[in-house]
């Protein structure tokens, strides 16, 4: 399951085209023969092309790698087997697999910055966010052991292409670093990536294990939702991580009233809204939906997590403002209203091991500060009243003081 480049979920496919169906390039064969990507395969023949010279050998033995690496994960039998029944010819497929290849080992050539033809670097650069939109598409992916058996030839730095995407491309907030932070260009070799997509979900999320006090059954039994509201009559303030960690979230109570939920901040645009999606439909394929009785976890649907959190905090266009003020929305990528459509449309996700882990503090927070959330919840309620009581006693106070200051001078 793991290995198999899976369909969209029904969920994920009702989100419409551009979030499912690629722009420029197709890239295996669920996409291949689409008449609006043709251009693209004339690149894939020049990038075959420069992938051979580049690598020194002959197109007899990279081509003889890719097969070699299709046959023995048995690539065909990962697709569907609906749509590999219109590909009846096995070279048919090896050649999509092999033209496919080196067109991604080329643009991972150009965008860590190596030399590359000017033909192919003028596409790649000209057409950047097509091609990272379609590249990251789960229904737009050849397995990455085939991409591998081409990479063992040439020189791409995959350590330095995963780093800079990540805090490019995959980078989900405003920042930009056009320069990889010290150490991160390292690769974590007991990970085995199914695809281009896996392998960069892997470095942008990470792996993370999530504590669940009683295990399972405790989860199961906390509150399945929590809107923004329910949160702040509680005394839940919202807050941005300093990591950017989709996993990071989680609740910190503080000694007196107040909780804070904190959780990565998010620039949502187009770009990222996709990247999000894909991830996240990549997680819903993957990742089992029963859990057993531990009480640690390897969490390995952060992403869905992620997601359905401000699912839940995000009902109308003033929460989307809301969580702005609060640093967790930022930018200017969608209007509030196209930010609100975009969430109400993941509410079928699945919630994710982190967020029902973050449901079940919650839950106990609730449960453990009855009478502190009661207190809260008053004060927020009739503030403007209990302000205006002790302006009224300040201002009895100055008189009092005032008439004694008289008394004494007298």
């Amino acid at each position: 399951m793991e290995m198999k480049i899976h369909r969209y979920p029904g969920s994920i496919k009702a989100l419409g085209n551009w979030y499912t169906v690629p722009t420029i390039v197709a890239i295996g064969p669920y996409h291949h023969g689409r008449q609006e990507l043709m251009h693209a395969e004339n690149v894939k023949h020049a990038a075959a092309y420069h992938c051979i010279k580049t690598s020194g050998r002959s197109a007899q033995e990279m081509y003889s790698a890719v097969v070699s690496a299709a046959r023995e994960i048995g690539a065909r039998r990962l697709y569907r087997k609906d749509v590999m029944e219109g590909i009846g010819d096995d070279d048919d497929f090896l050649h999509i697999m092999f033209f496919d290849a080196c067109f991604l080992v080329m643009y991972m050539l150009n965008y860590s910055g190596m030399e590359c033809d000017k033909f192919l670097c003028n596409f790649f650069n000209s057409s950047a966010d097509e091609i990272a939109h379609d590249i990251m598409l789960l229904e737009n992916q050849i397995p990455w052991p085939v991409v591998d058996a081409l990479l063992k030839y040439t020189s791409v730095p995959l350590a330095d292409f995963v780093s800079i995407w990540k805090w490019q491309d995959g980078r989900l907030q405003d920042r930009v670093y056009y320069k990889v932070p010290a150490g991160d260009a390292v690769l974590d070799e007991t990970y085995g990536p199914p695809h281009l997509l896996g392998l960069l979900r892997f470095y942008i999320v990470g792996r993370s294990r999530t504590k669940v006090p009683g295990g399972v059954e405790k989860i199961k039994s906390a509150a399945v939702s929590v809107s923004a509201m329910e949160i702040a009559k509680m005394g839940i303030n919202l807050r941005a991580n300093k990591t950017n960690e989709l996993a990071d979230m989680g609740l910190t109570k503080k000694p007196i009233f107040f909780a804070v939920l904190s959780m990565a901040p998010l620039s949502l645009n187009d770009l990222h809204a996709n990247l999000l999606v894909n991830m996240a439909a990549l997680e819903v394929c993957t990742t089992p939906n029963s859990l057993g009785d531990e009480v640690e976890f390897e969490d390995d649907s952060a992403v869905c997590s992620y997601l359905r959190l401000l699912c839940m905090l995000v009902h109308r266009k003033e929460d989307v403002h809301h969580l702005g003020t609060k640093g967790i929305l930022r930018g200017a990528g969608l209007t509030n209203k196209k930010a609100l459509d975009f969430f109400a449309s993941l509410k079928s996700l699945p919630l994710g091991l982190s967020c029902d882990n973050l449901m079940l503090q919650i839950e106990s927070y609730r449960i453990k500060r009855p009478m502190r959330i009661k207190g809260y919840a008053f004060v927020r309620k009739n503030w403007k009243t209990i302000l205006g009581v002790f302006t009224v006693i300040g201002v009895f106070a100055s008189i009092l003081s005032a008439i004694k200051s008289l008394k004494g001078a007298q």
